[in-house]
């Protein structure tokens, strides 16, 4: 560690990003982790053809949407069959007996070719879904009067583009010319509001040339479309004026049974008129324009008097504002990492993907409820979170020394508990088991490889450690208080889940989906990731147990004292056992027993050096996914091999890709963004810096010495 502090507002500096000319798979978003907004560099949605996500993998082009998404936003179609998850039920065989999963439904099937129970596990698996609040983007014309020209032609007009995105601030601003005019934008999201800001300032206002059209589209029942601008009358858009602000519009938008409000406070040149039932136009009297908009839930406002004015819509300058205090309070807090000093060139490139995938997490991974894959970009999975993915997209918070941003999504797990106690009744097992694929209300979606999936069941254990390990000495008490009795029922299913055979081994048993979903899971014994991970969770919650003032569970450590051995093929670890083999692709998980795991002495070092060597002669690296390099970097540091874990961060395949605005793409098109790999490479860069307790501490022990000049500081210990 250095004595001399790290000048943290540098580093952030040098990782401003910078754009020039429009690029579909490259839009920027400001957000503060409840509420985000997605622009091209208009510092708008003014692009949208070019960005349309729906259209680009029909056509097999790449882009990423743009949208606007707060965690509340979500949207269910009417269930006139009353489906519910006894319609989707199939019995798997396990060592117990038959035991059900809701696995009817194949998403690689279209949606328009499914029949009987398939449609039931369809409209499960899509409802809820995350809607689009709205769209704000600039019309440009040739001359006055004009009609706007088409978006799809606009990104061939525009010139001179000089777009900044400052993460230090949480800022975008956006310059371009159209046909000779000057145009200044800035955008910027409210610091704890869903809210955004914007300011326009160009000559093209003043005379009409460019106008701003504000427009609300439907929800979309699909896999990953976010937004139905084809079906108007499925649900509407009620304006109506502020009665203590001629400036303020409220807009009421409905359909089926989720309601929002959209609330438009416009600067005294702006005017607003309705175009059709769901589109607006803003209009400006002079050369400047300002506007914030802020979305809110339900169809009226339920805060109070004095939350009813806590609520008045602020300034631009008070927008800006509160963007820089939330920004500069983050940087400034936890930990940082510094490369600068580094002579490997490999390191600007790392440290560039450190810094802003801090930003991309905390505006869009941070919030009240576990995020999507794609965070508030646009949909994935109907927007739905992926239990299993939570600790890539938010563990790097309590690990970089900000616990209080895992908190806020981990104390979800609190109010579905009622919901996972059910799910582990339903299966026959006590305690509570944790789903895979969610909404907000717990509720699991069907399909073939989700309720089958074991991996995320410790996952709250881990999260509850880390935040004990990473909070202050005054604050652990209420750790312990608030978790222990959520950490102890997930070691309980574990405890009942784990199977003991006729001669007093301790499996994990099928029907078992591992984190390598390449096997029939009727047929899966011992997965070695899932061997080690329940292991260390039914450890740990026998430990918080003591500090808990509870006795030990000897169930537990008899448990842990006869579980089988990790599968060996070939000397190295096999993916599944009985017997012990391993496909070629998708991720290579059995390294995952060591690394995002604690060392527990399970583990031979030897012969996970072998395993690694295997990967890097067998794997199918295009067919990996982003999380699967920090995961082995975590593995080489544990092992005391630097090298091995930069290379793996630094892997040039197609999934370990990190565009120009900082996310981690796995398909241009079907998945153009990724925060599981952000936050992974987040976790992983910590303990290659830092070390862990028990083991390698000091002196950035995952970083070669020849040509890594490391710079940490701010770390907390971890296990």
């Amino acid at each position: 560690m250095t004595s001399v502090a790290i000048d943290r507002k540098a580093v952030v500096a040098r990782h401003q990003v910078r754009r020039t000319a429009p690029d579909p798979l490259e839009p920027l978003t400001v957000g503060n982790g409840e509420f985000a907004f997605t622009m091209d560099v208009t510092g708008l949605q003014t692009l949208a053809d070019l960005h349309d996500e729906v259209s680009a993998r029909a056509e097999g082009r790449p882009a990423m949407g743009l949208h606007t998404q707060a965690q509340w936003g979500f949207h269910a179609m009417p269930n006139p069959d009353g489906w519910g998850l006894d319609d989707v039920m199939t019995p798997y065989l396990t060592p117990r007996g038959p035991v059900d999963y809701p696995d009817r439904y194949d998403f690689s099937k279209p949606a328009g070719e499914l029949s009987g129970d398939e449609r039931a596990g369809y409209y499960l698996w899509v409802n809820p879904h995350r809607i689009d609040l709205f769209r704000l983007g600039l019309e440009l014309r040739d001359c006055p009067g004009d009609q706007p020209l088409p978006a799809a032609g606009l990104p061939d007009t525009l010139s001179e583009i000089d777009q900044v995105l400052d993460p230090w601030d949480g800022t975008v601003s956006s310059r371009f010319r159209h046909h000779g005019v000057d145009y200044q934008v800035r955008t910027v999201c409210h610091g704890s509001r869903d809210l955004v800001a914007i300011s326009i300032d160009s000559a093209a206002l003043a005379d009409g040339r460019a106008t701003l059209a504000l427009s609300f589209p439907g929800a979309s029942d699909t896999f990953a479309d976010t937004a139905d601008w084809d079906h108007p009358e499925r649900h509407s858009t009620t304006l109506s004026p502020d009665p203590g602000n001629d400036r303020v519009r409220e807009f009421l938008r409905q359909q089926d049974d989720t309601s929002y409000r959209v609330r438009l406070a416009l600067s005294p040149t702006g005017r607003l008129e309705q175009l059709d039932d769901h589109s607006f136009r803003i209009t400006a009297d002079g050369s400047t324009l300002h506007l914030v908009l802020e979305a809110l839930p339900g169809a009226e406002d339920t805060a109070g008097e004095q939350g009813s004015a806590a609520r008045r819509l602020p300034e631009l300058q008070q927008v800006i504002d509160s963007s820089r205090t939330c920004w500069e309070d983050f940087w400034r807090s936890g930990a940082a990492l510094d490369l600068g000093a580094c002579t490997d060139p490999r390191a600007a490139e790392l440290e560039r993907r450190i810094v802003l995938s801090q930003y991309l997490t905390r505006a869009q991974s941070a919030g009240s409820t576990p995020p999507a894959e794609t965070g508030l970009t646009q949909n994935s999975w109907a927007g739905k979170f992926h239990l299993e993915m939570h600790w890539w997209h938010a563990a790097h918070f309590a690990i970089w020394g900000r616990p209080e941003l895992l908190e806020r999504s981990f104390r979800w797990y609190l109010d579905i508990l009622p919901v996972a106690r059910e799910i582990a009744a339903r299966q026959g097992f006590s305690g509570v088991r944790w789903p895979k694929h969610v909404g907000p209300d717990g509720r699991e979606a069907p399909n073939i490889i989700g309720p089958l999936l074991l991996w995320q069941q410790p996952h709250p254990i881990h999260f509850a450690e880390l935040l004990r390990y990473a909070a202050a000495a005054d604050d652990r008490q209420r750790i312990l208080d608030n978790y222990g009795e959520l950490v102890d029922q997930t070691a309980v299913f574990i405890g009942d889940y784990l199977y003991r055979d006729q001669d007093g081994v301790v499996h994990v048993p099928p029907a078992t989906m591992p984190a390598q979903e390449r096997y029939p899971p009727e047929s899966v014994w011992d997965p070695p990731f899932e061997l080690a991970y329940l292991r260390w969770g039914l450890q740990t919650a026998q430990h918080w147990r003591s500090l808990r003032g509870l006795p030990a569970e000897p169930a537990w450590d008899e448990l842990i004292k006869d579980l089988a051995e990790l599968p060996v093929h070939d000397d190295h670890y096999a993916a599944v056992g009985n017997p012990p083999r391993t496909e070629i692709g998708d991720h290579p998980s059995m390294v995952g027993a060591l690394g995002l795991v604690p060392d527990q002495g399970i583990v031979d070092h030897d012969r996970m050096r072998r395993t690694l060597d295997y990967l890097d002669q067998q794997w199918d690296w295009p067919h990996t996914w982003g999380w699967d390099y920090p995961m082995i970097a975590m593995t080489a540091t544990r092992i005391g091999e630097p090298e091995r874990a930069v290379d793996a961060l630094c892997r040039e395949v197609p999934r370990n890709r990190y565009l120009a605005n900082g996310h981690n793409c796995q398909h241009p098109s079907r998945l153009p963004l990724y925060l599981p790999g952000n936050g992974g490479l987040l976790a992983a860069v910590a303990l290659m810096a830092t070390g862990w307790i028990g083991g390698a501490t000091g002196d950035h022990p995952g970083f070669p010495t020849d040509g890594w000049q490391v710079r940490s500081e701010g770390f907390p210990p971890r296990p």
